[in-house]
């Protein structure tokens, strides 16, 4: 693990140390962020006293497989919140990787990769929590541990999340290991059974959300009887306005 007391971005500097011959298995954290960002190019506010962590890992998995890492990254976040928190089942999960408290966001999780010389895939997992502070985002609601009443500190969660991520990593690299962590985020997800919108770019469709494929893409059941397979977009539960930009993670 390497700290930074201010980054521009823990992804961007693990892609850096990557494109150096890096081996992997590198966490990257910092205490501020000055060019965060999150998924789709969104901006992310990066507040002092937040988790801010990148993790770096090459070639972890065959391509096609790397859908399946956002939701492992959650199941993992999720439950280090739990550890550092003393609480059970406290975040559940919004697909694909939002942790949400009585509906209010208190992470992002951004996934990005490339391919490197020599037949390398990097592929860097960032976390964003709200530890000590949140934004007021435009769309969806927000909080924070402290503001939940739970004071943990940055470095407290970072160490539950690394020991909680290389667990699930393990588990996941085995064959079938996704199943594990399919089953681990269903357990939580918020919006399963109710209905839901899903927006990607200008195309917007509802339905209830059915189920998880076996690769983590969301099944959602049509008014007209068929199933749809979503493998992209944002999620609104019945009775939010999806307009404005969504939020970032």
């Amino acid at each position: 693990m390497e700290w930074h007391e201010s980054v521009g971005s823990t992804n961007t500097l693990a892609f850096d140390h990557a494109r150096k011959g890096d081996a992997g298995n590198l966490w990257v954290v910092a205490d501020e962020q000055t060019l965060g960002r999150g998924r789709r190019g969104r901006d992310w506010f990066s507040l002092k006293g937040n988790l801010f962590a990148s993790l770096l890992l090459i070639n972890p998995a065959e391509q096609e497989r790397l859908g399946e890492l956002p939701l492992l990254a959650a199941v993992s976040l999720a439950e280090a919140v739990d550890a550092a928190s003393g609480t059970h089942g406290l975040a559940g999960l919004k697909w694909p990787n939002d942790l949400l408290v009585d509906g209010a966001k208190l992470s992002g999780i951004l996934l990005e990769a490339e391919t490197l010389p020599g037949n390398r895939l990097a592929v860097v997992l960032g976390f964003g929590v709200n530890c000590a502070a949140h934004p007021e985002l435009s769309l969806y609601k927000s909080t924070d541990l402290m503001s939940l009443g739970f004071r943990v500190s940055a470095e407290e969660l970072h160490g539950h999340l690394a020991r909680v991520l290389g667990k699930w990593l393990s588990t996941w690299q085995r064959p079938g290991g996704f199943d594990a962590v399919r089953k681990a985020w269903l357990s939580r997800a918020v919006h399963l059974g109710k209905t839901i919108t899903v927006r990607n770019g200008d195309r917007e469709q509802t339905g209830t959300f059915v189920d998880l494929d076996p690769r983590g893409h969301l099944i959602l059941g049509l008014d007209n009887g068929t199933r749809q397979t979503i493998f992209a977009g944002d999620v609104f539960p019945q009775g939010s306005q999806p307009d404005g930009s969504p939020s970032s993670s």
